[in-house]
């Protein structure tokens, strides 16, 4: 998911750490110091239609790898949000660094999520623009719900429950809906998918030129 958001290491924030709230944290996680910039997937491409598969290893240096370059990765493309598939990895996994709507930082990364949603009589749908890094240059309108609960595990193999309100609701349902092989371009009308990709044909190298002037400048 994207959204330009760029956090000063002075700020009186709120942040929340994997559903904690921490008294400092910096503008760069720290996964990001230790990553590498990996190549992050586009529309079209097979591995992002299809349900990744649940991670089953926990524990490993190589899960621990895949959770720093995802988010040096996300940091580079000024991203909110990216899952295991956006940079070609068929997992169940995500990270997030992310602002819901009360000016709380949401950070961290979920493994295997099951998401939960309100009843649909209780639920509250907010239209929002919305865009995905996977679908580079593109915003559209889409309705989500305003809150969202997603369970799973951290690298280690500890269960997490993460809440989300607002803004960081909608990241974590789009993360979530890429897990299971779909983006948000599927929830828009033929018409405006069209309009989605028009814009992505447009602004694409635009948005890949930032990314890589970005990586440079971090010397990565």
């Amino acid at each position: 998911m994207s959204v330009r958001h760029e956090w000063s290491r002075s700020a009186d924030r709120r942040v929340r750490v994997q559903g904690r709230p921490v008294d400092t944290y910096p503008a760069l996680a720290p996964e990001a110091e230790r990553g590498s910039v990996r190549r992050v997937t586009v529309v079209g491409e097979e591995v992002l239609s299809r349900p990744c598969r649940k991670v089953t290893e926990f524990g490993t240096p190589e899960l621990s790898a895949l959770i720093d370059d995802m988010f040096l990765t996300m940091h580079v493309a000024d991203g909110a949000g990216l899952a295991a598939n956006q940079v070609g990895v068929d997992l169940r996994l995500f990270v997030y660094d992310c602002p819901d709507d009360y000016g709380i930082r949401h950070v961290g990364h979920l493994i295997n999520p099951v998401l939960e949603l309100p009843d649909p009589g209780s639920r509250r749908l907010v239209d929002d623009s919305e865009g995905c890094l996977s679908v580079p240059g593109a915003t559209m309108t889409v309705p989500r719900t305003d809150h969202a609960v997603a369970r799973g595990f951290d690298k280690d193999g500890n269960p997490l429950v993460i809440e989300g309100t607002g803004y960081f609701a909608r990241c974590l349902q789009h993360e979530v809906d890429h897990l299971f092989g779909h983006i948000y371009l599927d929830r828009l009308s033929k018409r405006d998918r069209k309009d989605a990709l028009r814009q992505m044909e447009d602004r694409r190298e635009d948005v890949f030129a930032r990314r890589a002037n970005k990586a440079a400048r971090l010397g990565r």
